[in-house]
């Protein structure tokens, strides 16, 4: 998980057949250092298909996903660990290094009061069993902070650190992502100043979701704070273009973001770059 990479969300959240061809070419097309495949439907992946297209352009990969709620560890950590369980073979026989994300509960999760120490302590027991089995296959699990709206558990990078040390994994991590961090962090470079010891991955995503560079977010706060910290991990671009209506309603994405693949991928990739060489990051 090194350099600049995209989430797969540019150009399918369907990762069947069809959309890893077309996601993949595209990201070699964009000379991407790494793809982020959202493994929406783990059990339905042809892995064999997708690794093959992966290797053949020399192109690595990191997986990442949110929980159902019939898995939602907080409720039912036995269903999270078997699900999880069934993603993180599927990452390792796709051939990528890590599955990052919501792992620790689903989109939309939210109760309507605090999060409690039970729904904590089921959490932490869930995740450290499928860190056992991750470590097994050699895969890495990324825990990312989200904003309240979209889950109650963890919101903020000192909440991600808290979990990664209470789980004590040496293959957990932190992830961050400066939508969320825009809305949640009091200073975005706080949050990755927060996370600094365990922060491996970053997804760079602007304020209203759209095209990097025309939002409120303070990139270079973000950049410089990633330098102070020499931070040496993945920096993913997440624009949302291609959404079923499921992954939208989750998101509260209720109106174009962008105008199209070509303003995001034509002016959003080439100013995260930039600012990237800028700051030594790449």
């Amino acid at each position: 998980m090194r350099g600049f990479g995209v989430h797969t969300s540019m150009w399918t959240m369907s990762w069947d057949r069809t959309g890893a061809e077309r996601a993949i070419a595209a990201a070699v097309q964009y000379k991407m250092d790494f793809i982020e495949i959202a493994l929406l439907n783990a059990p339905a992946v042809d892995a064999p298909h997708s690794r093959a297209l992966l290797e053949k352009h020399g192109l690595p990969a990191v997986c990442s996903l949110g929980l159902p709620e019939t898995a939602w560890p907080s409720k039912n950590p036995h269903a999270a660990v078997d699900y999880l369980k069934v993603a993180i073979d599927k990452t390792a026989e796709i051939g990528a290094k890590a599955l990052s994300g919501v792992i620790f509960g689903g989109i939309g999760e939210r109760t309507g009061v605090p999060p409690t120490q039970q729904e904590y302590d089921n959490v932490t027991r869930a995740l450290s069993e499928a860190a056992r089995h991750a470590k097994s296959v050699g895969i890495e699990l990324g825990i990312e902070a989200v904003n309240r709206y979209e889950n109650h558990l963890i919101n903020t990078a000192q909440q991600a650190v808290a979990m990664v040390e209470r789980i004590g994994a040496e293959n957990v991590f932190v992830h961050l992502d400066t939508y969320h961090m825009n809305i949640e962090e009091k200073g975005s470079a706080n949050g990755i100043l927060d996370a600094r010891d365990h922060l491996k991955y970053i997804h760079l995503s602007e304020s209203d979701r759209g095209t990097p560079g025309y939002g409120n977010v303070p990139w270079d706060a973000i950049y410089a704070a990633l330098a102070a910290i020499g931070f040496k991990g993945g920096l993913a671009m997440e624009s949302f273009i291609n959404m079923p209506p499921e992954v939208a309603y989750g998101l509260a994405v209720w109106r174009p973001v962008a105008r199209s693949e070509e303003e995001v991928m034509g002016n959003g990739l080439p100013f995260l770059r930039n600012k990237a060489k800028q700051y030594g990051l790449i």
